[in-house]
């Protein structure tokens, strides 16, 4: 059966916004792995419009999420399409210009859903366009911002890491009973959740009051226990030197940063020159608290239990915040059932800050 021009570019379209949808997939899926370089994803489409290759961006040294699509496309890029997260570097870091490797393999058409933000990797598009190819920017890209590139965007735009601030409590908002006890306000499936998202975070944080109560590990761990390959930066934030020598988190099981920061914006700042982009903030109500008064909370992730305790430690402290027209405001992203309990996440509704000249690809 004969198609339209109009039929077939449809059709095309369709499969480019299914291609993207896999590459913000396949940004996901690296997630706290590849910083400071950003965690984007790619799908070469053949000629005909079927997946010729994918790829995600490898640890920094290795290819970059192009080059890996590429290299499972093999001759099957030639003439065909890529789909990326983010524009195509076309500058010399630890690796070759992505943009050179996809006109040397003779793509046609690339498909861009974030353009390049930084004037070291910038000039991608344009050497593209210089050698024939069809570029379209801007494709799905506020999806793609939202998504496993927002740690690396804020750090380009704000010079500091994205914070997850993830905290579990019972329906009346206590996260420890008034004896201390908090273990454990949530079930099993709830506990592995937040492994998952260690996993997807260079760096998790907890204050000092956290490390001496809690004597928490801050590892990865799956279902049975067993550490992951990969471990995020465990950092404490210890302004007055009360750590213990003895401490979990100074076991050798991952590695630890112990900062004697005077402010959340001054830790920030140490954190991103140690090429943290995403933390994991764990710490209790007062460094929630100090964060969230900064302004410096960029997304929460509570965990609710179906649970009463009416008395105890709250979810969080002081926020100086004397009237309900001046409550902090949260725009809800997801709301999902772990076992018994529930997750909601959610970022705050306030602009995250002006774009700044930052550090590219390497």
């Amino acid at each position: 059966m004969t198609t339209t021009p109009a039929e077939r570019a449809a059709t095309a379209r369709a499969r480019e916004s299914t291609a993207m949808a896999r590459a913000r997939e396949l940004g996901d899926s690296v997630l706290g792995r590849t910083s400071p370089n950003p965690p984007v994803g790619a799908v070469v489409l053949a000629p005909d419009g079927s997946v010729a290759g994918e790829g995600a961006t490898s640890p920094p040294g290795g290819p970059h999420a192009e080059v890996r699509a590429l290299e499972q496309a093999g001759a099957r890029a030639r003439g065909g399409t890529a789909v990326v997260t983010l524009e195509p570097c076309a500058h010399t870091g630890r690796t070759g210009p992505c943009a050179e490797a996809l006109i040397a393999a003779g793509i046609a058409r690339v498909v861009v859903a974030v353009p390049e933000p930084t004037e070291l990797a910038g000039g991608g598009a344009p050497r593209l366009r210089e050698a024939g190819v069809d570029v379209e920017l801007g494709v799905e890209q506020a999806a793609a911002e939202e998504g496993a590139l927002a740690g690396w965007l804020t750090g380009v735009r704000q010079r500091r890491p994205f914070v997850v601030w993830k905290v579990a409590a019972t329906l009346d908002g206590r996260v420890a009973a008034a004896d201390g006890s908090s273990r454990w306000i949530t079930g099993e499936a709830a506990r592995a959740a937040v492994h998952r998202l260690r996993a997807t975070c260079d760096a998790v944080l907890v204050g000092s009051g956290t490390a001496l109560v809690d004597d928490p590990q801050l590892t990865v761990r799956d279902a049975d226990g067993v550490p992951a390959d990969h471990q995020p930066l465990r950092v404490v934030a210890d302004r007055r030197g009360r750590l213990p020598a003895t401490a979990k988190v100074l076991d050798g099981a991952a590695p630890t940063h112990v900062s004697r920061a005077g402010t959340p914006a001054e830790l920030l700042a140490e954190l991103y020159g140690h090429d943290v982009r995403r933390v994991l903030l764990e710490g209790g109500p007062g460094l929630a608290a100090a964060f969230l008064r900064d302004g410096l909370v960029d997304e929460v992730v509570v965990h609710l239990a179906p649970k009463l305790l009416g008395a105890g430690r709250p979810l969080v402290g002081d926020l100086g915040i004397p009237t309900i027209g001046a409550a902090l405001g949260f725009e809800v992203q997801e709301v999902a059932l772990l076992g018994g309990d529930v997750a909601v996440r959610a970022r705050p509704t306030r602009h995250t800050g002006r774009q700044e000249r930052g550090q590219g690809r390497g």
